[in-house]
């Protein structure tokens, strides 16, 4: 049985491509940008939609990881866990949404093949030095991604007041 995965990956896509009951989907909210928004910080302590992206991007890659060997790679500390502006500008602003729905498409697939058991099993987590079922990771992952789109959703206002 896979109730549970398969409610895991409609969680993630709804999310990202929408339909979702609680506001607006990270598609939807990303098409709302022009020119260069995407990298305007509107405070100096508040991070570009273009970096919380790659921090997501980052995070999703290493959950894949940890799908594929058992193990992560990533802690806080990792310095492609925030990647400066001037970075993600060099790389373009299409780059990184190719690379953000090809890592999206890519967790779908391999959760897709998988039982509901898999949930119940270990992998090793480097943040919190420590072995963790799969269900820890992806519900964080869903709970991370909620997080960031509703932190998206302020610095949109933000850019466009």
């Amino acid at each position: 049985m896979n109730k549970q995965i398969n409610l895991t990956i409609r969680q993630l896509s709804e999310v990202h491509n929408g339909p979702i009951w609680a506001g607006q989907s990270y598609a939807k909210k990303l098409s709302q940008l022009k020119g260069n928004e995407m990298f305007i910080r509107p405070l100096p302590a508040v991070h570009s939609i273009a970096e919380i992206i790659a921090h997501i991007i980052s995070w999703r890659k290493d959950t894949i990881l940890k799908l594929k060997t058992g193990k992560g790679e990533l802690t806080d500390a990792h310095p492609e866990v925030w990647r400066s502006n001037e970075e993600l500008k060099a790389i373009g602003w299409d780059k990184i949404r190719e690379e953000d729905n090809k890592t999206l498409l890519e967790l779908l697939e391999l959760l897709k093949d998988k039982d509901d058991t898999f949930l119940d099993e270990y992998y090793y987590d480097p943040e919190f030095e420590g072995n963790y079922p799969y269900s820890f990771v992806l519900e964080g992952m869903l709970h991370h991604d909620i997080y960031h789109l509703g932190q998206i959703g302020l610095v949109i206002k933000l850019i466009k007041e």
